[in-house]
């Protein structure tokens, strides 16, 4: 073993909740992630929230501020500590496989550099697939990725697009079009066409997770201690917005070590 080894020492953080205790280890490969949670855990942010959304067989999200002492039937889900956390997804090393720890964010739309929540998070449960439905997925990813380097290749040429759609220049977009299918086949060569890896189909196969969020969203831990506590919540009666009938709260965080 070297000396670095020994002296490194993982994150532990212990979430103490209603229904018992989860404990989660931090990555290292995503320091802003880790580090911010490490403040907010400290800072007693998160004593007293609630698991707000929950979905069985898919995740349970905690980590909205404005979710302590919550009213029967608030719409929750909008609460953070007024900022972003730039996205660290370090993809295939860490996926959404059953147990992940990863930051919830906003839409692409509004969000496409994929920017975190400041605090919310979400902690994958999942299901197991077998490989022909991992196939499906990935000839969907796939197409997935051709159309959004396709797309992204195509905006550089808004105007000329335009200017060729008024003027009826079939010939013009035809054209246009071939160049850039050729552009965008090259450019999936040099970046490498979306697949599942070997741990992948592995842990989507025997454990389970949700490899639809994939690539999409910073995973920046996993849970240790207490998938069986994680299993209850996901299990809980839920209403409106996916919220749990009868409150799962997160009685208090501390890091362990």
């Amino acid at each position: 073993m070297s000396c670095a080894s020994t002296r490194h020492k993982e994150t532990v953080v212990l979430m103490e909740t209603s229904l018992g205790n989860i404990k989660v280890k931090l990555y290292d490969e995503t320091p802003a992630h880790r580090d911010n949670f490490v403040k907010l855990v400290n800072e007693g942010y998160y004593d007293g929230t609630l698991f707000h959304r929950v979905i069985n067989e898919f995740m349970i999200q905690g980590g909205d501020g404005t979710s302590k002492n919550a009213p029967a039937g608030k719409m929750l889900g909008l609460g953070d500590p007024g900022y972003t956390v730039p996205a660290e997804i370090v993809y295939p090393r860490y996926f959404h496989k059953r147990g992940a720890l990863a930051a919830a964010r906003q839409g692409d739309q509004v969000n496409p550099e994929k920017a975190s929540s400041g605090s919310q998070f979400y902690i994958v449960t999942g299901k197991v697939f077998n490989p022909q439905q991992l196939d499906q997925m990935e000839r969907q990813m796939q197409m997935q990725q051709e159309q959004s380097v396709f797309q992204s290749l195509a905006a550089a040429h808004r105007e000329e697009i335009l200017n060729m759609r008024k003027a009826r220049d079939m010939q013009g977009l035809q054209t246009l079009q071939d160049t850039l299918i050729a552009q965008m086949k090259e450019q999936i060569k040099k970046e490498g066409k979306r697949t599942f890896t070997q741990a992948q189909r592995e842990a989507y196969t025997t454990v389970g997770g949700t490899p639809h969020l994939d690539g999409e969203y910073t995973v920046f831990g996993e849970v240790i201690e207490g998938m069986d506590v994680v299993n209850k919540i996901q299990q809980v009666e839920t209403g409106a917005a996916d919220r749990p009938v009868a409150d799962v709260k997160v009685i208090k965080m501390k890091i362990e070590k």
